[in-house]
């Protein structure tokens, strides 16, 4: 397979990198750490990310991307698992040093205690403070009902033109109006450009239910097949941090690079490389 990047980016990515060690300036990885203690939100993993990896390797490659931080996919603790088969899970990445920052996308679809409860059960198991779910807009009263039982915040998560439900964050804002403040979104940048939208002007628009986000990058904003690194295309990166910055916005951007799932790791590397650089530039 030939390289997913292109040599302009590369070159770009290894020139900064190179003039950090011969001037004496903080690596990315530095630079990621000192922003994120000036900046309130913080860079994660989406680890749909690393769906062809098992939990053992994908906490390796996690931790190689010098982040913390993981929102956890079925792949890597399914919803069949037992009580202490989640429990394993859970302390064998939290061993690691990664903090679980929540889990999905996880479907909600049927309006049932015997369909959501479970779910919320599954979530406590492992430790997730937040699900980003993928609901119907009949089943949120109820879902509302489990986040006051549990305590656990839900975000739904927007999958652009093909979801008949929520296909953008101003689709999700009107079904969850005057619901208990933890439950709101998770805007997928790249799905919210697929419906013709200002990406930043919806997330302006999003204000406090804003909890969570999943960052890529489309050469095409209008094109769910044109995903590159973050930083290789037309998403409005730079604007994206400064509007949740303005925001005060205090929950996690989880990188969900969907694309080369058999060798992810370069490509996120360079995106992590990428916010970090963004994030930085926000702090000084």
């Amino acid at each position: 397979m030939n390289s997913p990047f292109s040599r302009r980016g590369f070159l770009k990515t290894a020139a900064i990198g190179s003039a950090a060690t011969i001037t004496g300036l903080p690596t990315f990885s530095a630079l990621g750490k000192q922003a994120n203690a000036k900046m309130p939100f913080k860079l994660g993993v989406a680890s749909y990310s690393l769906r062809k990896f098992d939990r053992k390797e994908t906490i390796k490659m996690t931790r190689r991307l010098g982040t913390d931080y993981i929102n956890i996919k079925s792949f890597h603790l399914p919803h069949e698992y037992s009580k202490d088969e989640l429990h394993a899970g859970r302390e064998e990445i939290e061993s690691a040093g990664l903090t679980i920052v929540g889990g999905g996308t996880i479907p909600m679809r049927k309006d049932s205690d015997d369909e959501i409860r479970p779910l919320f059960e599954y979530a406590k198991q492992c430790g997730m403070p937040l699900m980003v779910i993928a609901p119907t807009p009949k089943v949120m009263p109820r879902v509302e009902k489990f986040v006051k039982e549990y305590d656990i915040k839900v975000a739904i998560h927007n999958h652009g033109p093909e979801d008949k439900f929520f296909p953008g964050p101003k689709d999700g804002l009107e079904v969850i109006k005057g619901m208990d403040p933890r439950v709101g979104l998770c805007i997928d940048v790249g799905h919210t450009t697929r419906t013709g939208v200002d990406v930043i002007e919806s997330i302006a628009e999003t204000g406090d239910r804003l909890l969570d986000m999943h960052m890529k990058d489309l050469t095409d904003l209008m094109k769910k097949d044109t995903q590159v690194a973050v930083g290789q295309g037309a998403m409005p990166v730079a604007g994206i941090f400064k509007q949740l910055a303005k925001m005060n916005y205090t929950g996690f951007v989880n990188l969900e690079y969907e694309i080369f799932p058999d060798d992810p790791l370069p490509g996120m590397q360079q995106s992590f490389a990428y916010m970090r650089g963004v994030i930085d530039g926000l702090a000084m």
